[in-house]
C-alpha cells in the first residue's frame, strides 16, 4: 500500500497522474549498482521503459549507460546526463537521419539486426570519415515464456540475425571497412520471471562464442539485453538482481578481456510508479458492478494491449470487500484494467492506485479520444 501521507494530498490533485516514489527508485538503483558491480557487469538503462526527464536524470546520476531505440531517446538521454560513449542504439528499423545523428553524437555501439542495416551504417560512417562500433543482435531461438507481443527471441520474430545467417555476416564484414565488430547482443523478451530462461541464453552464448573463435573473430563484449521481470502481484517486492547477475557471471564462459553488458529497464523503474485515478461512477451491470475511473487505456495501455495484470488498490476506502470490473472512460471495450477483482466498497470520488506502472506506462501513453496526457508527480515534491 502507498504511504498514507501522500494519499491525503492526492485528494487535492487533478487526476489521473503518474506518481513516482523517488526513494524507492533510488533504493532500487542502489541495489542494482551493488549487485552488478559485484559481478563486474556493465549496465545500460533501457530508455523505452520510461523516458520521463526526471527519471532519466536520477538514473544517469548513478553512472549507468543508456539503451536507446530511437534518435529521440538518444537525444533525451544525452540531455539527461548520460554519456554518448555509454549509449547503445538498438532497433530493427533505424532510419537514415537517426543513424547519421547517432554517428555524429559518438555513441558507444550500434546493435545491428541485419546485413542491410550494417551496409547502411557503414555508408554513413564512411561519409562522416568515422569508424563505428557494432554488436550483432543474434536471435537465440529461445522461448521467454511471456506474452507473444513481448517475446522477441523466437524464429518468427522480426528481431535479430538468425544463427544460420552469421556466416554470410562474417563474409560481408571485411568489405564494411567503417564498421568495427566488438560484440554480440541478445534480447529474448520482456517480463521474464524464470531465471532458467537466462540460463538457457548463457548456454547459447557459450556455443556462439566457440563458433566465432573458430572463425578467428574476437569479441570484446557480450550484451545479454534486458527482460528481467518484476512481481506485478506484489508491488513492494524488489527485483531479483542478485540471482540474475550471479547466474550470468557463473554460466557465461568469458574469454580474457571480455565484458558482460546488460540492458535493464522495467526492473529499475517498474515498481516505483503508480497511476493514480479517481472514481467517476459506480455502474451496476447485469452480472457485475463497474468502477468507472478517469484513467484509461490512453494512460496505461498494457492491460488493453496484452492483457497485462496490475494490482489495483482503493486508497481511500475501508469498506466491505466487493467485486468490481475496473474500467476507464475511453470509447473502447478494451479499456478495462481488471475484471471481477475485490476492492473495499468503492464510491464516486475514491482514489484508485494502479500499481507497478513505472515501466511502459507513461512512456506508451497516447492522446486517443483527444485525452490529455497524465502528468508526473514525484514523492519528494508533495
Amino acid at each position: 500500500m502507498i504511504d498514507k501521507k501522500p494519499i491525503e494530498k492526492f485528494r487535492n490533485l487533478p487526476t489521473p497522474f503518474y506518481y513516482y516514489d523517488v526513494d524507492l527508485l533510488k533504493e532500487t538503483l542502489d541495489s542494482l549498482k551493488e549487485e552488478s558491480s559485484r559481478y563486474g557487469i556493465k549496465l545500460h538503462y533501457a530508455v523505452k521503459a520510461n523516458h520521463n526527464e526526471r527519471i532519466l536524470r536520477i538514473i544517469s546520476s548513478y553512472g549507468l549507460g543508456a539503451d536507446c531505440v530511437s534518435w529521440n531517446e538518444i537525444d533525451a538521454a544525452i540531455k539527461a546526463g548520460f554519456s554518448p560513449s555509454d549509449i547503445v542504439f538498438a532497433g530493427v528499423g533505424k532510419s537514415d537521419h537517426e543513424i547519421i545523428n547517432a554517428i555524429k553524437a559518438g555513441i558507444f555501439c550500434f546493435n545491428c539486426e541485419s546485413i542491410p542495416e550494417m551496409e547502411v551504417i557503414n555508408d554513413f560512417a564512411f561519409r562522416e570519415n568515422k569508424t563505428v562500433s557494432i554488436a550483432l543482435r543474434i536471435n537465440p531461438l529461445i522461448d521467454a515464456h511471456t506474452h507473444k507481443y513481448i517475446t522477441t527471441g523466437i524464429a518468427e520474430s522480426k528481431f535479430g540475425i538468425n544463427t544460420w545467417d552469421l556466416e554470410e555476416v562474417l563474409k560481408r564484414l571485411p568489405d564494411l571497412k567503417s564498421l568495427n565488430l566488438i560484440g554480440i547482443h541478445f534480447h529474448v523478451g520482456s517480463q521474464i520471471t524464470r531465471l532458467s530462461v537466462f540460463k538457457t541464453l548463457c548456454s547459447h552464448i557459450n556455443e556462439l562464442q566457440e563458433w566465432f573463435s573458430t572463425r578467428n573473430t574476437e569479441l570484446k563484449l557480450i550484451n545479454v539485453g534486458g527482460g528481467l521481470g518484476i512481481d506485478y502481484d506484489d508491488p513492494e517486492k524488489s527485483p531479483e538482481f542478485g540471482g540474475y547477475f550471479s547466474l550470468l557471471r557463473e554460466f557465461i564462459e568469458l574469454k580474457q578481456g571480455q565484458e558482460i553488458h546488460a540492458e535493464p529497464g522495467r526492473s529499475i523503474v517498474g515498481q516505483c510508479g503508480s497511476l493514480i485515478s479517481r472514481v467517476l461512477y459506480i455502474k451496476k451491470g447485469s452480472n457485475t458492478s463497474f468502477a468507472v475511473i478517469d484513467a484509461g487505456m490512453t494512460d496505461l495501455i498494457r492491460p488493453a494491449l496484452y492483457q497485462a495484470h496490475h494490482k489495483i488498490e482503493n486508497l481511500t476506502s475501508d469498506g466491505e470487500p466487493t467485486r468490481y470490473d475496473v474500467v476507464g472512460p475511453v470509447c473502447e471495450s478494451s479499456d478495462t484494467f481488471a475484471k471481477y477483482i475485490e476492492l473495499p466498497e468503492t464510491k464516486r470520488g475514491d482514489i484508485i492506485a494502479i500499481r507497478s506502472a513505472g515501466a511502459y506506462g507513461e512512456a506508451m501513453a497516447s492522446r486517443y479520444n483527444l485525452r490529455n496526457l497524465a502528468p508526473a508527480v514525484f514523492s519528494d515534491e508533495l
